[in-house]
């Protein structure tokens, strides 16, 4: 009689989960190469999520059809996934929510740029897209601030200080998906995330700017 060797689903659990870590210990690692100063601050006081409720994804840059699009932060949660959109910003910023630019005055000097949140919202769609077993309100789309910034104009909805993330994030208790759900969506991010590398975010903001001539 042939004998069929059979890996039992406990087995295959174990090898995800070691992949899992070994994976995340070294995308931990890269990621704190490539991070700014407002990405660091947001990763390190994200940390109080943890494990197995929350789990966090920094600097992730997933393939599009045509190019790619860059996220600092995916919090992925039984109480949604949120996708957070880092600002280090100073001086006073002027904006709407439905605004296509926001404009930052620093030092009595005028700078213009893409309104994040509809960054963010490019964002959320491409994870929807990857995620599409999940109910799109399972998206929670986040623009945080982590300098001195002070708007000028009322704080569109979605937009927070490192302080009112934390709250928010906090707030968030209804369950959405279960812990195994979590880690298939951790599964399938990791594995279509491209390379933690300067090269990949050269080739990112090169595409960027050909195609918008910004980044994001």
């Amino acid at each position: 009689m042939a004998h069929h060797e059979i890996t039992s689903p406990t087995v295959m659990m174990a090898a995800f989960g070691i992949g899992t870590i070994i994976g995340f210990a070294i995308g931990r690692y890269r990621t704190h190469l490539f991070q700014n100063r407002g990405e660091a601050k947001v990763a390190w006081a994200l940390k109080r999520f943890a494990a197995p409720d929350y789990h966090l994804l920094n600097h992730i840059t997933l393939p599009l059809e045509g190019g790619s699009t860059q996220i600092d932060h995916i919090l992925i949660s039984r109480f949604g996934i949120f996708v957070i959109e880092t600002k280090d910003y100073g001086g006073w910023i002027f904006g709407a929510g439905d605004d296509r630019y926001w404009t930052q005055v620093f030092y009595g000097n005028k700078f213009r740029f893409l309104n994040p949140l509809r960054q963010n919202h490019g964002h959320v769609r491409a994870l929807q897209k990857l995620l599409d077993f999940l109910p799109p309100d399972s998206f929670r789309s986040i623009v945080v601030f982590t300098g001195d910034a002070r708007f000028k104009t009322t704080v569109p909805a979605g937009v927070f200080d490192l302080n009112q993330l934390l709250s928010y994030v906090e707030r968030q208790t209804t369950e959405v998906m279960s812990i195994n759900r979590v880690q298939f969506c951790v599964g399938r991010l990791e594995t279509v995330r491209l390379s933690i590398s300067k090269e990949t975010d050269v080739a990112h903001v090169q595409r960027l700017r050909r195609r918008y001539g910004t980044e994001g």
